[in-house]
C-alpha cells in the first residue's frame, strides 16, 4: 500500500513582508532575496550534477546509494525555496504530497520516488534554478552591486594607485579625480535600473519558482477529495458517537436514575410504618447512585477522557499504558500541548493501535514514542508481535486513518510477517508554550 506524506506543517498564510511594499527598504530586502537566491544556488548546483551524475550510474549500484541521500537534500532545498518565493509572493506555496514506500527498505523507496511526479518536478525545478533563476537572482543583485560601485568609485580612485583604475568609454576616458565625478551619472541610470528593475525580477523568479514546485492540479483534486472523504467519514463517526453515548445513558445511567425514583418512592411509604425496610430501600439507593456515577464516569471517559485534560497527551498515554496487560514503555519528547482536539484525536488512535497489540499481536512487549518535530506531532506504537497488521483487514486501523485525515493527518503501517509491527500516527500542529498551558480542563 502507497500512501502520501502529509504537508509537514500547518497551513498558515505567508508573511506580507517581502510581498507588498513601494519604497527603499522594501527593494533592499526584495535585493537580499536575491542574494539568498544566488547563495541557494550554489548548493543547487551541486545536487544538480550529483544527482544526474547518480543517475547515469545508477545500474552499477552505486548511483541508487548516492540517491537515497541526495533525493530527501533536494526536497529540503526546494522546501526552503518555497518558503522564501512564498514570502516574497505573499502566499504559501504548498509542499506537494510526495509518495510514502510501502515499507522502509531503500528499494522500496527508490522504486516510489521514481513513480512520484512532485520528485521529478523538484528535479525540474533544480535544472531550472541553476540556469534560468541564478542567472535573475545575479541581475538583481548585479544591479544592486552596480549602484554601490558608482557611488563609491570616486573614493576609491582616490586612495588607488595611479593608472590602476581607468574607465575608458570610447567617447570619453576617467583617468583623473575630477573626472571620476562623472561616473556618478551611471550611479542615476543603475539606480533607477535598479528601482524599476528588482522589484520585477525578484518576483518573476518566485512564480517561477511558484510555478515548479506547488501541487499539480491532479494532487489538488485528489487532496480535496480526500478532504471530502475524511469530512464525511468524521460527520458518520461523530454521528455514530451520539448513538453510542445515548445509548449508554439509556442502557445505563438512565434505568439506574428510574431504579433509584423508585427505591426513593417506596422508602418514603414505609418510612413510618416499616422503618427497617425503608433504610434498607435507602441503602440500596446510595449503590445505584454509586454505580449510576461510575456509568457517568464511563460515558465522560468515552467523550474526552478527564486525565487527557489535566495531565495532556503524555501523562493520558501513561496512564492508559498502565492499564495493559501487555508490557508497554511510554517515551515522551512534547514540549508543550497540543490544540485539545488534536490531542484527542491522537489519544484514542493511539489507544486504538494498542488495544490491537492487546488483541492480535501476541506481543510480549510494546512502546508507544511521542515527538513533535516542529510541525508535526507523531506518535509511533510498536510491538515486537507477530505482525501482519492490515488495516484493510478491519482492524480498526482503517477507521483510525480517516479520522486523522480530518486534521490532515497520516496513518503508516508497517507489519511484516513475523513482525515487528510500527504504526506511526501524524499530525500537523503547533505546540503551545507549556508555561500557558493550564494544568486542569473541563472534560
Amino acid at each position: 500500500m502507497t500512501t502520501t506524506d502529509s504537508p509537514t506543517s500547518p497551513r498558515r498564510p505567508a508573511s506580507g513582508w517581502l510581498a507588498h511594499g513601494n519604497g527603499l527598504t522594501w527593494r533592499l530586502r526584495l535585493t537580499l532575496v536575491a542574494l539568498a537566491n544566488v547563495l541557494l544556488a550554489v548548493p543547487a548546483l551541486v545536487l544538480l550534477v550529483t544527482i544526474t551524475t547518480s543517475l547515469g550510474v545508477a545500474v552499477v549500484g552505486v548511483g541508487l546509494l548516492l540517491l537515497l541521500v541526495l533525493v530527501p537534500l533536494n526536497a529540503a532545498l526546494a522546501q526552503v525555496q518555497r518558503r522564501l518565493s512564498g514570502a516574497v509572493l505573499g502566499r504559501t506555496i504548498e509542499r506537494p504530497d510526495y509518495l510514502r514506500a510501502p515499507s522502509a527498505s531503500p528499494l522500496s523507496a527508490l522504486a516510489t520516488w521514481v513513480r512520484d511526479p512532485a520528485r521529478w518536478r523538484d528535479y525540474a525545478w533544480t535544472w531550472t534554478t541553476v540556469v534560468v533563476g541564478w542567472a535573475m537572482s545575479w541581475l538583481a543583485l548585479g544591479l544592486a552591486l552596480a549602484v554601490v560601485w558608482y557611488a563609491v568609485f570616486p573614493f576609491v580612485f582616490a586612495v588607488t594607485p595611479e593608472g590602476v583604475l581607468v574607465n575608458d568609454y570610447g567617447f570619453i576616458r576617467v583617468d583623473t579625480q575630477e573626472e571620476t565625478f562623472l561616473e556618478w551619472g551611471l550611479l542615476l541610470v543603475a539606480l533607477l535600473l535598479w528601482w524599476w528593475l528588482v522589484p520585477v525580477l525578484v518576483r518573476l523568479r518566485a512564480a517561477l519558482d511558484a510555478a515548479l514546485l506547488s501541487p499539480s492540479r491532479e494532487q489538488l483534486e485528489r487532496r480535496v477529495a480526500e478532504v471530502a472523504a475524511s469530512r464525511t467519514e468524521t460527520i458518520d463517526h461523530s454521528a455514530a458517537e451520539l448513538r453510542r453515548i445515548e445509548r449508554d445513558l439509556h442502557d445505563g445511567a438512565q434505568a439506574r436514575l428510574v431504579s433509584l425514583g423508585m427505591s426513593l418512592g417506596m422508602a418514603e411509604e414505609l418510612v413510618r410504618s416499616d422503618p427497617d425496610a425503608a433504610a434498607r430501600l435507602i441503602a440500596e439507593a446510595r449503590d445505584t447512585t454509586v454505580t449510576t456515577l461510575g456509568d457517568l464516569r464511563s460515558v465522560v471517559r468515552g467523550i474526552h477522557p478527564p486525565v487527557l485534560a489535566d495531565r495532556g497527551l503524555a501523562g493520558a498515554v501513561e496512564a492508559l499504558a498502565l492499564d495493559l496487560a501487555v508490557p508497554t514503555t511510554v517515551l515522551v519528547d512534547l514540549p508543550g500541548r497540543a490544540p485539545e482536539p488534536v490531542e484527542s484525536a491522537l489519544y484514542f488512535a493511539v489507544a486504538e493501535a494498542l488495544a490491537n497489540v492487546v488483541k492480535h499481536a501476541d506481543a510480549r512487549r510494546a512502546t508507544v514514542t511521542l515527538g513533535h518535530d516542529g510541525h508535526v506531532l507523531r506518535a509511533v506504537v510498536s510491538d515486537d508481535g507477530r505482525g501482519g497488521a492490515d488495516p484493510a483487514r478491519g482492524t480498526g486501523l482503517a477507521g483510525v486513518g480517516r479520522r486523522l485525515a480530518a486534521f490532515d493527518g497520516t496513518l503508516t503501517v508497517t507489519s511484516p510477517a513475523g513482525g515487528p509491527t510500527t504504526v506511526t500516527l501524524e499530525l500537523p500542529c503547533a505546540l503551545s508554550s507549556p508555561r500557558t498551558t493550564p494544568s486542569s480542563g473541563t472534560a
